[in-house]
């Protein structure tokens, strides 16, 4: 299938891959016949290899809903993005939807996906976060104009979804990982090991992501390697995440960071690409 140069990411995520993806092409394996992305996001590298079968997971549910929503009612969430306004105190209305978890569980898939869109639209810098209690508590971004309804884009992003075999989940990624077969290709981009003590960036989902985790996630990428099935990692060029891995193929990238609510903290970073293969 010729690839759609309209399948690209529909939110703005932490750690996004997008400007990066030029860097990662050349390290993946010549033939991927199926395609496994545990931690999504916003998915810039499953937009541009466009896989025929992929199995892509996050444990942020109301992202995984998007992706849903997209695949089996894009014309229903146009409409529902269009009702939504570019105003502080209209977002401010919106975002606090999901502080009435009654009223909230009453809604629609399609008017929560429109939400998660609307509210990552027009949040100051596209930061999806969420607080102790799972609620989005990022503030308005007050932008003159934000492209709210990228009609294009949805619609070429279901018609991906809808002419691939794309398995949808939201659960921990282990699960993922402990059912997948010899052949598939696995992109494992976690929330990252923290450069500095306030660096640490895991609001995302509820809960966070510790030293614990990422051992136990270097674990699974072991049994990855024992049965045989090729992975590649991001993470930050911690001396932490290199010893971690240092038993694997390590690549050191320089990336931007574009998501920090502090402007001068965005900029050039190194990051590790680590690989189970040459």
């Amino acid at each position: 299938m010729r690839k759609n140069k309209l399948v690209q990411p529909v939110v703005k995520w932490v750690g996004g891959k997008r400007q990066l993806v030029d860097v990662l092409t050349p390290l993946l394996p010549k033939k991927i016949t199926s395609y496994c992305e545990p931690f999504v996001g916003g998915g810039a590298l499953l937009f541009h290899l466009q896989p025929k079968v992929a199995y892509v997971n996050d444990i942020n549910d109301e992202l995984i809903r998007v992706y849903k929503v997209i695949q089996n009612n894009v014309e229903e969430l146009i409409e529902e993005l269009k009702k939504h306004k570019n105003e502080s105190e209209y977002f401010y209305e919106i975002r606090d939807w999901d502080r009435n978890k009654e009223k909230y569980a009453l809604l629609t898939d399609i008017e929560k996906a429109a939400r998660t869109i609307y509210l990552n639209k027009t949040c100051y810098n596209g930061l999806y976060r969420v607080n102790n209690a799972g609620e989005f508590n990022a503030p308005f971004g007050g932008y003159r104009n934000p492209n709210i309804v990228n009609e294009p884009v949805l619609k070429a992003v279901s018609l991906y979804f809808n002419n691939s075999e794309i398995h949808f989940s939201s659960v921990d990624y282990e699960k993922v990982l402990k059912d997948l077969k010899k052949g598939t290709f696995v992109y494992l981009d976690p929330p990252y090991d923290p450069v500095s003590e306030t660096s640490s960036f895991t609001g995302y989902s509820k809960g966070g992501f510790t030293k614990d985790d990422q051992i136990r996630l270097k674990e699974c990428c072991d049994d990855l390697n024992k049965r045989k099935i090729k992975f590649m990692l991001s993470n930050s060029a911690t001396d932490f995440i290199k010893d971690l891995y240092s038993d694997y193929n390590i690549t050191i990238v320089s990336a931007k960071r574009f998501v920090n609510s502090i402007a001068s903290k965005r900029g050039d970073v190194d990051e590790v690409l680590v690989r189970n293969y040459e």
